[in-house]
């Protein structure tokens, strides 16, 4: 894998000389008290400001301070115009837009697409403080306010929108964020590296249409420049065999139409000139000077098997150490995305996570809760990233499947932070975690290995050989943590990949003999093979082997401990009959699950593209190929919901009437063996899933949006 330079190796801006803001300023008042005439960089943002690494805003800005520059933040801006994005003068360098710490439909509505009632990066909760695909309409004013200053989106909302996906509140494929926002550059995944590069750069005087060599950022350009080597991905596999693909480049292409289409994306008359090599089986090239394009935006809009090929290709474009650039047309413009960025060093992860912050809300707030910051302040992020491939989540699309490790003497210093600065702190350290609280140091067996690749995920079908899954160094930190002075507990509350888990009993000892507080959330998903398949999880048979192992430790412990398990349903490739055989799991296991959630599909998750085109692209596609249960009807998502909360009196005339249509009447009964009672008690049964009020959705950084705002509860 390629080395980068240090994070903090760059020489400091001047305006270093000013000092450390106690918080980075949201008014000219708080400049004036800095002595600032203006800021260097302006970052706005779709959540309330809080000063903490756990959101996004607090850690580009503390980094941009300490590489010396002045940098203010524009929280929640009024957008129906552009004066509240003057608020703070014009920046020097540049425009940081981020939607915040969650894409902002997610944020927004339900996977019903109905508007959730609270939000919760935002004080006293309020919904309504943010627009539809908020990172295009800040740009959008952002760009009214100051025509010529540099606007560069970033965060997960333009990350996972870096190329032409499928919107699921519109239920069309829309374009890439960076076209529509009309941004200059686009910052996908760990954005430290780049953004500091950047803002060193523009400070230099090199214009923004300059930068187009940095990992991790995305531009619009109207082909590839001379040389390099474009390889085509826009033609769908097929399974009979097919004539050589006609070379695009050529002045007057042979061939069906859209090959011409493809032509004209990726040419254009400002390299009409300049030839490029094509290759249909490329051997051996520089991969460091090859780019692949992607079916165009008109073609995956038109053609679900497109879309389906496209994602399919963009997934196995996902490893820093092999990922080539990628290409997508959009009418006579091109997206181009470098390959991802290098994982951060432990070194550099400690200090990103060490800068001055206050570790509070913005003063401006006042007594004001934001429910995202009372969740995590006294908890603790010690990775990032994730090599589970779950279909369902986007966390390895955005933070990387390489896990990115802080240290534990940094880890150490912080529960110290917490416990010397946090408001409120009773010696309980909610969350040693991240993505997935298991998987800190753990990695590739062979650097190597590591970097050539290509699979979606380390543990399924099976774990990988390659993979270490030593948990002693967790074991370790735990035991650390336990004895730091002043704290008197330490819980895991991030979800664990129990599979890894199995393969060390002393890990799963060490946890449930002192870091569960009753009750550990895990997530099978499901118990049946179809879905779980689809999903890339493990068979429900590893469940109860790491079952087996809780409740004997918990034994030994003398603790009366449970496992939460949390499911999805209607997730594409699940039938009525997969959320029955769930339904009666459930039953047998005596689980009555109090919030579940539907599936959602997120912008550029490998299930979105099942669920949008009926396709499998953990295959090969092509024409011919695999066709999938897709649930998108209303009334089977209000069903599948329904099944797993089988138990709700307000569900039994929904799940009779399904039964009955499945020819499974015998499950209507009121004896045990029966799933729902023949009786219907008074008043109920009016209100079944789909017809009840939203939630409101909790997950902070790379936890995903898709599971329950709280724990299910069971039977006791």
């Amino acid at each position: 894998m390629d080395q980068a330079p240090d994070l903090f190796s760059y020489r400091k801006h001047w305006a270093h000389k000013l000092g450390t803001a106690p918080e980075l300023p949201m008014s000219r008042a708080e400049m004036d008290l800095l002595g600032w005439d203006a800021c260097d960089v302006i970052i706005v943002t779709g959540d309330a400001y809080v000063d903490h690494p756990s959101f996004g805003m607090a850690i580009i800005g503390r980094l941009l301070e300490a590489q010396g520059f002045r940098v203010g933040i524009i929280s929640q801006p009024d957008w129906r115009s552009a004066q509240d994005f003057t608020r703070l003068g014009r920046p020097t360098l540049f425009f940081g837009v981020t939607a915040g710490n969650m894409d902002s439909m997610v944020n927004r509505y339900t996977s019903d697409r109905r508007l959730r009632s609270t939000d919760a990066y935002t004080p006293d909760g309020a919904p309504g403080k943010r627009p539809d695909h908020s990172v295009t309409v800040y740009a959008q004013r952002a760009r009214e306010a100051y025509r010529d200053v540099p606007i560069i989106i970033g965060g997960i909302e333009a990350s996972l929108r870096r190329i032409a996906h499928y919107d699921h509140w519109s239920e069309k494929v829309k374009r890439a964020a960076l076209v529509d926002a009309k941004a200059d550059l686009l910052i996908f995944g760990n954005a430290e590296r780049a953004v500091v590069e950047v803002a060193h750069r523009l400070a230099r005087g090199e214009p923004i249409g300059a930068i187009r060599d940095l990992r991790g950022t995305g531009f619009l350009v109207h082909g590839a420049p001379d040389g390099w080597t474009e390889i085509d991905a826009s033609q769908v596999d097929r399974p009979e065999p097919v004539a050589p693909h006609p070379d695009p480049y050529t002045s007057e292409p042979a061939g069906c139409a859209t090959v011409k289409t493809d032509a004209s994306v990726s040419t254009g008359a400002a390299t009409a000139a300049v030839p490029i090599q094509f290759h249909r089986r490329p051997r051996h090239l520089d991969r460091g000077r090859t780019v692949v394009r992607l079916p165009s935006y008109e073609q995956v809009r038109d053609d679900p098997v497109r879309y389906a090929h496209a994602s399919r290709v963009f997934h196995q474009e996902t490893n820093p150490g092999n990922a080539r650039a990628l290409i997508q047309g959009h009418g006579d413009r091109a997206v181009w995305l470098n390959p991802p960025p290098i994982p951060l060093t432990s070194a550099e992860f400690d200090r990103v996570y060490e800068l001055p912050y206050s570790r509070r809300p913005h003063a401006g707030y006042g007594a004001s809760p934001i429910p995202a910051w009372e969740m995590i302040r006294f908890s603790v992020n010690i990775l990032r990233g994730c090599f589970g491939g779950c279909t369902f989540c986007s966390i390895t699309e955005h933070e990387g499947r390489i896990i990115q490790n802080r240290s534990a003497e940094s880890i150490l210093r912080e529960m110290e932070e917490i416990r010397d600065r946090t408001p409120g702190f009773t010696g309980t350290i909610s969350d040693l975690g991240g993505p997935t609280a298991n998987m800190w140091r753990l990695a590739c067996k062979d650097p190597a290995v590591e970097s050539a690749c290509r699979k979606p995920s380390c543990v399924y079908p099976d774990i990988c050989p390659n993979l270490n899954t030593d948990h002693g160094p967790l074991i370790q930190l735990y035991r650390r943590a336990r004895q730091v002075p002043g704290i008197k507990r330490v819980l895991i509350a991030s979800g664990l990949r129990y599979d890894l888990a199995v393969r060390s009993p002393e890990y799963v000892r060490e946890l449930v003999s002192h870091h569960v507080g009753g009750y550990l959330k895990i997530a099978p998903e499901h118990t049946e093979a179809g879905p779980l398949s689809k999903m890339m999880k493990p068979g429900i048979g590893t469940y109860d082997r790491f079952k087996a192992l809780f409740d004997k430790f918990s034994k030994e412990a003398g603790k009366e401990q449970y496992l939460i398990p949390y499911f999805i349903s209607a997730h594409p490739g699940t039938t009525d009959e997969d959320m029955m055989n769930l339904a009666l799991w459930l039953k047998k296991h005596d689980f009555r699950p109090d919030q579940v959630q539907a599936f959602l599909p997120t912008p550029m998750a490998t299930a979105s593209a099942m669920y949008h085109t009926g396709l499998n692209p953990l295959k090969r596609v092509t024409r011919g190929g695999e066709k999938m249960t897709v649930v998108r009807g209303a009334r089977q998502r209000r069903l599948h919901k329904a099944f797993l909360r089988y138990h709700d009196p307000e569900n039994w005339p929904l799940l009779r009437e399904a039964l009955k249509s499945m020819g499974r009447a015998d499950l209507i009964g009121n004896g045990k063996r029966h799933l729902v009672p023949a009786f219907q008690p008074a008043g109920t049964g009016l209100r079944p899933e789909g017809r009840r009020r939203p939630t409101a959705v909790t997950g902070v950084g790379g936890t995903t949006a898709m599971r329950p705002v709280r724990p299910p509860t069971r039977k006791r």
